[in-house]
């Protein structure tokens, strides 16, 4: 009982290390992007509407795969539009939501992904593609490098 007892803080700590950050303020994903030296990977997603949306997060954003790669290859930044009343974000975050999809996302298009540089210059747009984590990675890698 004791040996379970120790080991379960450190499993705990190990299972929350994998974990990736999603950040959802556009300052502290550019502080990070240029700290880090990684592009910023801003996600504009309907995430209780937007059908393609939600299989994006399930099939790519949630997997561990994904995550691994994410952390040494890019700053994550959601800019969730939820539409139902329980899902509604804070006023603040709705605002800095829109203001930035008045910048990269005018025509309005979900899921769309914006691949910037930490000064917000846009290196390439895609949005969801099917074929779960692996393909997901190579379409990146892909629109990165044919820029």
């Amino acid at each position: 009982m004791l040996l379970w007892l120790c080991l379960l803080p450190s499993h705990n700590s190990h299972a929350q290390s994998g974990d990736v950050k999603w950040q959802h303020t556009y300052e502290e994903a550019a502080q990070l992007a240029a700290a880090e030296h990684k592009p910023i990977l801003m996600v504009f997603a309907g995430s209780d509407w937007c059908k393609p949306c939600i299989m994006l997060r399930k099939e790519v954003w949630d997997t561990p795969e994904f995550q691994t790669y994410a952390k040494d290859h890019f700053v994550l930044l959601e800019l969730d539009f939820p539409r139902f009343k329980k899902n509604q974000l804070p006023a603040e975050q709705t605002r800095h939501n829109e203001q930035l999809a008045g910048r990269y996302n005018k025509e309005g298009v979900f899921p769309l992904v914006v691949l910037t540089d930490e000064k917000g210059q846009v290196l390439a747009k895609t949005g969801y593609q099917p074929g779960g984590p692996e393909n997901y990675i190579a379409h990146l890698k892909q629109i990165l490098h044919h820029k």
